[in-house]
């Protein structure tokens, strides 16, 4: 699902003003896109840079990011921390509840 495109020709100069622009923006967490959208960019980010040659003359760069959104990841990090504590009491209780070792003692 696209949430947003665009697609124009500018000159060098202009290219490297965005992309400055798009660098300060993931420092700060929020890439600003369109008139009013926005996304949040997550503290990991998987990137890929692809450089083809796509006739003699013909040249392309792809740069792309990747990653979860915080906030999603957040609430799924909490569940498998819940998961793991309620691992771990159960394995006390279990251990609480081993009966003790008996023992005999020769008869007198």
């Amino acid at each position: 699902m696209d949430i947003y495109e665009d697609e124009r020709t500018v000159s060098r100069a202009d290219l490297a003003a965005w992309l400055r622009q798009v660098a300060s923006q993931l420092e700060t967490g929020k890439v600003f896109y369109g008139a009013a959208g926005s996304i949040a960019v997550a503290d990991q980010v998987h990137c890929e840079l692809e450089i083809e040659q796509e006739g003699k003359d013909e040249f392309s760069i792809e740069i792309e990011f990747s990653w979860v959104n915080p906030k999603a990841a957040a609430p799924a990090e909490a569940a498998q921390e819940a998961e793991q504590a309620d691992e771990a009491e159960s394995a006390e209780t279990d251990a609480d509840e081993e009966p003790a070792a008996i023992t005999s003692s020769p008869a007198a």
